[in-house]
Parts: C-alpha cells; structure tokens; sequence
C-alpha cells in the first residue's frame, strides 16, 4: 500500500504540468481518540478540493475520506488533515503508523480550531520524539507557492489575539508536518454562513490552504 502513497504525487504533478485528464484523489480527515472533535468543519475540505481544483487544475474528488490514525488505510492518502479544539491521544500503535505513513512520503497538515495546542504537541512528540516543532520563516516556499504570502500565515480568526504562527516538523531536510496556530485556516474554508466570514478572509484562508496542497505535492 505504501506504493500507492509514493505513485500519488508523480501522478499529480505530472497532471499539473500536462493539464490532462487524470485519477481523482481525494483528501483524508484524521480521525483521533481522546475526546477532540476532529470532525469539526465538515465543510471545510469539499470547498478547499473545489478551489484547488478551480485555481491549480487539480482533480480532487471533494468528498474527502475519514481516515483513523492506526488504520493501514493512512497509506491511501498523500495528503491528511488534522483539526480540533481538544485533546488528542495516539496510543504507541497509531503513533508508529503515523509516523511510517509520513516516512513514506505523506503529508499532514494541522490546524488548531482553538485549543488543541497543548495536546497535539504532546502526540506529535510520541510520533517523532526526536524532533521539536519549529517556526517557519516567511521565506519557506510553503509561502510562496501560487499565491504569495510575503508575511506567513494569514490570520483568519481572532482566538486568543495571539499573531498567527506556522510551524513544522522537518525529519532529514523534509517538511512532513505543516502545523497552522492562531489562523484558523479550516474555518476559513467552511462555507460562508457558517462563520460570516468576510469574502477577502476566506479567499485568504483557501489561498493558503492551496499554497500547503501545492507544496505537499511537489517538494
């Protein structure tokens, strides 16, 4: 099944390049134990698969797949998504998973709906208890993909009013794990009335959200 994970981003790419018809792939939500709502913004992925389809001529299939942290099923997507307020817990079995699922080339974007800071650290440090989070500086190419973001990440809801921070974790030159704090990004992607989001806040979030899509699929 892992073939699978490393044949998904040529197929892409070679698509984004050559503009054909080619295989939908879809999206995968992280499903986590420990009482967080990881089903928050149900919205969220179909609108982001919609634009990226719309803006870099991708295939997305917007009806994304739910995916459990210890499930062999992981290895089907190249991309995976992670949200929340609360706590998260990875037993020593799904953490492994994780952790051989981004080895072998996957991508997991998380992003803090407001409060799951403190506890998806905590598992992030039983899947690679070897590496700390780091501040990515404004020139990382995740910034500067399609779209230009010349200060970082953008911030999409106020939270705690804390400046909106991105952070990665970066296993041997790789960025494996693209963590958005303080933006919001998912709730930017919902649909307009669930948050009366402005029109510019949400094209902002949706372009970031395709700038950390371009980047999975091509670094």
């Amino acid at each position: 099944m892992k073939k699978i994970l490393f044949l998904l981003p040529i197929i892409f790419c070679f698509a984004f390049a050559a503009n054909v018809e080619k295989p939908s792939l879809k999206m995968g939500l992280l499903k986590y134990n420990g009482g967080g709502d990881w089903y928050s913004n149900p919205t969220a992925l179909p609108n982001l698969a919609d634009f990226c389809n719309k803006e870099l001529k991708t295939n997305f299939d917007n009806d994304y797949g739910t995916v459990e942290v210890g499930s062999a099923e992981l290895f089907n997507y190249s991309f995976l998504h992670m949200t929340g307020h609360g706590n998260v817990v990875f037993s020593d079995a799904e953490a492994d998973n994780l952790r051989n699922y981004l080895l072998a080339g996957g991508f997991l974007h998380i992003d803090d709906n407001y409060g799951m800071d403190p506890y998806v650290r905590t598992a992030m440090k039983k899947v690679f208890p070897e590496l700390e989070f780091v501040e990515l500086p404004f020139e990382h190419p995740i910034y500067h993909q399609k779209f230009e973001f010349k200060n970082g990440l953008p911030k999409i809801h106020k939270h705690d009013d804390k400046p909106a921070q991105g952070f990665g974790l970066v296993y041997e030159g790789r960025l494996v794990t693209f963590y958005s704090f303080e933006s919001d990004l998912g709730d930017g992607w919902e649909d307009q009335d669930v948050h009366k989001d402005p029109a510019e806040t949400r094209r902002l979030a949706l372009r970031m959200g395709a700038n950390i899509i371009q980047f999975a699929f091509e670094q």
